[in-house]
């Protein structure tokens, strides 16, 4: 739970901001989503996602010690019975706050808190090592496997890229290469200073 503010806790001393906080935890487990002041809720949902942990644990004591804190069998039970169930597999965040703008008297921030029941999806994590393992199993298995038959074209690109040109050869078609490759970028340099005349 969060450092308490020094002074007046929401109106009132601490015995009860901790009333207060309980009731409101028990309202929520109830009705799923309360509407309160948005400094409220964010004092509120620590101590519900507590409560919330305490009722994942399910044990007699974790029982007890929400019982002690809400003060209501009822309450308790619908906590530990339908949400504690639900939000099995979520890991924590178990509320959400959404603001819904400005109440009309005073323009306190009005939000809504809720509890987040979604279904999850559990995390698969993945081990770097085993991610290490399968990488070279499967280019072997790349590697084994018999190659396909390669058309023509591709054993022509194959056979100019293996075989080594002459020197003379070399010299002749670096320089043909050059030479069409100015040829190919100078209209475009040229079309490109007459669309800027323009």
């Amino acid at each position: 739970m969060p450092k308490p503010t020094k002074g007046a806790r929401l109106g009132g001393g601490p015995a009860h901001e901790r009333l207060l906080l309980a009731n409101m935890a028990g309202q929520l487990f109830t009705y799923k989503s309360i509407k309160t002041t948005e400094t409220k809720a964010k004092r509120l949902r620590p101590v519900a996602e507590r409560l919330v942990t305490f009722a994942k644990r399910g044990d007699l004591h974790s029982r007890r010690r929400v019982l002690s804190i809400l003060r209501n069998k009822e309450t308790t039970h619908v906590l530990f019975s339908e949400v504690a169930p639900l939000v099995e597999l979520r890991e924590g965040g178990y509320t959400r706050i959404t603001k819904l703008g400005f109440r009309k008297g005073d323009n306190a921030s009005m939000v809504q808190i809720e509890l987040v029941l979604e279904p999850v999806t559990p995390k698969t994590k993945k081990s770097s090592s085993k991610a290490a393992a399968a990488a070279p199993a499967s280019t072997e298995a790349l590697l084994e496997e018999p190659a396909e038959e390669l058309t023509t074209s591709d054993e022509a690109i194959i056979e100019a890229t293996t075989e080594a040109p002459d020197a003379d050869n070399a010299a002749e078609t670096t320089e043909a290469d050059a030479e069409a490759a100015f040829s190919d970028e100078a209209p475009a340099d040229d079309a490109a200073a007459d669309e800027a005349k323009k």
